[in-house]
């Protein structure tokens, strides 16, 4: 039987706006993401001063303190711990941190800012799904707590790790 092309078109459009209302439901928000928060870090507040700009949390999370930070506007989100004092940093430690971010660390990565080592996550906001947030926050906290020993963000590494 032969479907005549206005059909097959007309029943993939339909499709097609079916599944980017889908879509439109599951993004993520910042509403959305602090009840994630609540449910799975052991204490949540808003950072003081986002009154204004809600989407800013301190948490503990795996006993270590947590910033996760939105920009609906940018798309945007961030989740991030400090680790050490840029200053006790020698270029040795800065290979390794490097190269950690190319085999070891996955999707959160080892970053320098405002004199401080971290441990942080980027994501988009809006495309981020529950189980990314929930796997980024314990990348976030495993990856600065090997800091020194392994230097993962988790027990996955790609490659040998400049191992033969």
């Amino acid at each position: 039987m032969k479907y005549p092309i206005a059909l097959l078109l007309g029943f993939y459009l339909v499709c097609s706006d079916v599944s980017q209302a889908q879509s439109a439901f599951d993004k993520m928000s910042k509403e959305k993401m602090e009840k994630i928060l609540f449910r799975v870090a052991s204490e949540v507040d808003r950072i003081p001063g986002s009154e204004d700009s809600p989407g800013r949390w301190k948490i503990v999370y795996m006993s270590r303190e947590l910033f996760v930070i939105t920009d609906e506007s940018a798309n945007r989100m961030r989740i991030m711990t400090p680790i050490l004092e840029e200053e006790n940093l020698d270029s040795d430690d800065l290979k390794v941190l490097l190269e950690a971010n190319f085999d070891r660390a996955l999707d959160a990565k080892y970053s320098l800012y405002q004199g401080l080592l971290w441990s942080s996550f980027t994501h988009p906001l809006e495309e981020l799904t529950v189980e990314q947030l929930k796997d980024a926050l314990k990348q976030v906290a495993t990856l600065a707590d090997r800091y020194g020993d392994t230097y993962s963000s988790t027990d996955l590494v790609f490659g040998n790790s400049g191992k033969n």
